[in-house]
Parts: structure tokens; sequence; C-alpha cells
């Protein structure tokens, strides 16, 4: 799986789009005004190593820790699915940005909260790692894969932190608008298939 782009390329666009770094980067901004740039450069840091250690968490011990509350996987697929969707719908009817606007409050240090959770690592994309680790169903292969995507979506975020100035002019409000509700409509689409997957596993379909 570690090299299967039929696993890749679904995982990587699930993270990418649950995360979605493009729109993280205005909020970067709102985030850190008045902030000069080697301030800026260390709350991204901060906030993306900070994400990163939360998700691998989840990514790791999430199957186990639904166990022990006695949830399985295919009840999980099925609402992380549903919770994919709506996140989905936030983003196609633009409520996630005003909402994610709500928490771009003046702070000292805004690298844990709102940028690291819930902006970064919030509830969907704690989801999306279980569900996606469930995919590899046991396959270190698989799962190394899923981690490995996770960072790479996240090191993209903090490219996009370091240039959001900059692409905030180039993109303008319709382009950002315009890019999150084409990622929106393909994350309503892969939580379908979730859902369809967790059907499947209980035998319903």
């Amino acid at each position: 799986m570690l090299t299967d782009p039929a696993f890749l390329i679904p995982v990587f666009v699930t993270l990418f789009v649950v995360i979605d770094p493009i729109g993280l980067a205005p909020l970067f901004i709102a985030l850190t005004q008045g902030m000069d740039r080697a301030q800026r450069l260390a709350v991204g840091i901060r906030a993306c190593v900070i994400s990163v250690l939360l998700l691998t968490v989840f990514g790791l011990a999430g199957e186990s820790i639904l166990a022990g509350i006695g949830i399985t996987m295919p009840a999980f697929q099925i609402a992380g699915g549903i919770l994919l969707f709506l996140t989905a719908l936030d983003m196609v009817f633009e409520r996630r940005s005003q909402r994610r606007a709500g928490h771009a409050t003046a702070e000292h240090d805004p690298s844990v909260f709102p940028l690291a959770m819930p902006l970064i690592a919030g509830p969907g994309a704690m989801a999306a790692m279980i569900l996606l680790v469930g995919e590899a169903e046991g396959d270190w292969g698989g799962v190394v894969a899923v981690h490995l995507a996770m960072v790479a979506v996240i090191v993209i975020a903090f490219l996009l932190f370091l240039v959001a100035i900059p692409l905030e002019r180039i993109l303008g409000r319709t382009g950002t608008m315009v890019i999150t509700r084409l990622l929106g409509m393909l994350l309503a689409a892969l939580s379908v298939q979730f859902v369809l997957n967790g059907l499947r596993a209980t035998g319903l379909v």
C-alpha cells in the first residue's frame, strides 16, 4: 500500500480537503496580524508540529480508543463519513469559513489554539485519520502511507503560511471561494464512499 496510487491518492485528497491548507492561509494572516516574519514563522512551526502529533495519536491509537468504549470500525466509518459530509456541506455553502473566522481573534500566541486545534487538527481531520488507517486493514505499509500523507498535507499548509499574504492577493476572494467549493464537492463524494464502505463491512450492502 505504501506505493499503491489507488490507495495513496484518495488518502492524500481526503486529508488535503479536510485540513484545507488553502482555506487556512487567510486565517493565518488574521491570527498573526502585527507579528514580524520571525514571529509568524515560529507560530507556524509550533502549530504544524502540534497538529502532526495530535493526528498521529489519533491515527495510531484511535481505533483502540474506539474498541475500548465499544464502538466498531464499521459504525465509526459510517459516522465519520456523515461528519465529513457535513464538513463538505459547510465548505460548499461557506459556513466553515464563517465559523473559522470566529476563532480569528487577537491572541498573543495562536499556535496551539485556535491554529493547531481546531483549525488544522480539527474533529474532521481526527476522524479522517482513524478512518483512513482503518482502510489500511492492519497493513503497516498502509498505516505509514496515511501518516506520510498527513505530514505532507501539513507541510503544504506550512508552506502556504509562508506565502499567505502574496497568495491571498493572487487568488483574491473569488478564487479562494471557487477552490473551497470545488474541494467541498470532492469531500462530499469521498465521505459517501466512507459510508458505503461501512455499510458493506456490516453486510447491509
